[in-house]
């Protein structure tokens, strides 16, 4: 899930962002997150289907998403793990080994 831009260069840009080349303004329209994130998943090699949150950014205020967080959510719809909030609690370790023993 796409949220709203972490580290926009018209908000709070980080100098490693500039020094990757991942400068964006925070969109001003949903058409310009989609576009944002597809180019983020693109440069990701994402194998999985991104998807985009609403501008109230409805997801991130109700699970605490900004500025990263993993969750897994299973065929039923229902949250199967739940990671911290990131910086600190991004742990993709952690998820990769959820993955392996759940995912068959």
């Amino acid at each position: 899930m796409y949220i709203h831009e972490a580290h926009a260069s018209d908000e709070w840009q980080m100098p490693d962002n500039v020094k990757q080349g991942i400068v964006y303004e925070q969109p001003k329209s949903l058409d310009a997150r989609r576009e944002v994130a597809g180019k983020c998943c693109t440069s990701m090699q994402m194998l999985m289907t991104c998807v985009v949150d609403d501008m109230n950014n409805s997801v991130d205020n109700a699970y605490a998403a900004w500025p990263e967080r993993f969750f897994i959510v299973d065929r039923g719809g229902r949250i199967a793990y739940a990671g911290s909030q990131g910086p600190w609690g991004f742990k993709p370790e952690e998820v990769e080994k959820w993955l392996r023993k759940n995912v068959r």
